[in-house]
């Protein structure tokens, strides 16, 4: 059972007052932040090469840290991946391969979350934005229905995010409102958000900035560790215009109106980062605060990819390869790059190790510890990492502005430089994805041995026992 707890809104100043008695005390443990995009492309910051958009908050995190220019995402499409970061497992171990209907589907109870281990560990657990995982009905008096799991029986303390419910989240979206019209659906701690909250009228964006703010300067009063789970809508469609100065300062000629609109959501989001890290700053707990920042998947409509192939809804790593910063000032060396393997299921055991927990068996898991690599030494080796597998519906269509590559895919098996794309378990291509980062030339005549093994290798790992997740099965 975890405890749910109501904050108090206060003003800053009277945060700042409670702050200067207490900010010493936490440096037992590090606090914890993870920044999740949506729909995000490896291209989309300007610290990773964006063409369209400037991101300075976000390119200051990457300076003061490190940027990972080699990490993958879980899956392609929304749900699973979140299902992957919270859990440390393949999006299959939960039978979870295409994104959550709204209605019908949910992740288990009885899965072992990120908050769950850390609210464990006595750290204040917090969720905000976004959460597609399921469990955020209301019945017609704003109450939550309890008869799926959300944030509070996933082990958040505390959590704030839009209802997710049909046909509310489906009508927003079509007319276009779900940012401009987000805070009159906030879904606070169980309870509908009422008209005369602060955060009923606000933009989506301003609502999930702002409320961290708020929740930073509270953990910090506090004293206690924090582990505050942000993520963000932006820049998944509806495409909204963004509120000023960021309409105005993303206008361009030559764009379409979609792609200024996008390029508004992405400078508001990282605005709203600057804050984030400013209250840290003005909390006096920015050098004990890890920050991870990273999307749920590749790059959708009016993204940029790079030179990579494919994009949202396609296994290609334009759907998978996303861009991922971490700071954690005295531990990761500012100004640095790595090329090296990254997946979503490795931020659940390199947080457990930044909160310098023990116990939780690897074999638990599917992703792996980074934090010695971000802080210094050698990547794993290939060895080491293992085979990396994906799976997930086939979506016929892309959500970009061209037609999804064929041949299409259903799995992905990744084993050093060998990337194995299949369709029902069943290779259709093999590319050495560190010399063909464009997925061009397709190996898999030319690599019959390795295409036997990993092939082996996936039917083995398909055939494995799964939780059938609600509506999945």
């Amino acid at each position: 059972m975890h405890l749910r707890r109501s904050f108090p809104l206060l003003p800053l100043a009277a945060w700042s007052l409670l702050l200067g008695l207490s900010a010493a005390g936490a440096e037992s443990k590090p606090n914890i932040i993870l920044l999740l995009a949506d729909d995000m492309g490896h291209a989309d910051l300007s610290c990773f090469g964006s063409p369209a958009v400037q991101t300075p908050h976000l390119d200051r995190l990457a300076a003061e840290g490190i940027k990972g220019t080699h990490f993958h995402s879980a899956s392609a499409v929304c749900s699973p991946a979140r299902a992957s970061i919270l859990t440390g497992r393949y999006p299959l171990r939960f039978n979870i391969t295409r994104h959550f209907n709204d209605v019908d589907m949910w992740l288990p109870e009885s899965a072992y979350t990120l908050a769950e281990l850390l609210g464990d560990a006595g750290y204040a657990t917090a969720h905000v934005g976004k959460w597609h995982l399921g469990g955020l009905h209301v019945d017609d008096n704003g109450q939550r229905l309890t008869n799926q799991p959300g944030p509070h029986e996933h082990g958040f303390d505390h959590y704030q995010t839009q209802i997710e419910q049909q046909p509310i989240r489906g009508q927003m979206g079509s007319d276009r409102t779900v940012f401009r019209k987000g805070g009159t659906v906030l879904l606070r701690d169980d309870q509908h958000v009422a008209p005369d909250d602060p955060y009923f009228p606000k933009h989506f964006t301003d609502a999930n900035g702002d409320y961290a703010v708020e929740l930073i300067h509270k953990f910090a009063a506090d004293d206690q560790p924090f582990f505050l789970n942000l993520w963000w809508l932006v820049p998944h469609t509806p495409y909204e215009p963004a509120p000023e100065p960021h309409w105005g300062d993303t206008a361009a000629a030559g764009t379409s109106d979609d792609q200024h609109r996008f390029r508004s959501m992405v400078q508001h989001m990282d605005a709203k980062v600057g804050a984030i890290m400013a209250a840290l700053e003005q909390a006096g707990i920015a050098d004990n605060t890890l920050i991870v920042f990273t999307s749920d998947n590749g790059a959708a409509w009016e993204g940029h990819i790079g030179d990579l192939k494919g994009g949202k809804t396609d296994l290609h790593d334009g759907g998978l390869r996303v861009p991922m910063i971490a700071r954690w000032p005295g531990h990761i060396a500012a100004g640095t790059e790595t090329n090296a393997f990254g997946h979503s299921a490795d931020l659940w055991p390199t947080f457990r190790a930044a909160a310098g927990i023990k116990g939780i068996a690897p074999a638990q898991l599917d992703g792996i510890n980074l934090l010695p690599h971000l802080t210094g030494a050698p990547a794993p080796t290939a060895e080491a990492r293992g085979t990396v597998f994906w799976q997930m519906q086939l979506y016929r269509s892309l959500q970009r502005h061209y037609l999804k590559p064929e041949p299409y895919a259903t799995e992905v098996v990744r084993r050093g430089p060998w990337k194995l794309l299949a369709l029902g378990g069943e290779p259709v291509e093999l590319f050495d994805i560190l010399t063909d980062p464009r997925e061009q030339w397709n190996l898999l005549a030319e690599q019959p041995d390795i295409v036997e093994s990993m092939t082996t290798e996936l039917k083995t790992w398909l055939a494995a026992k799964r939780t059938i997740s609600p509506g999945t099965g």
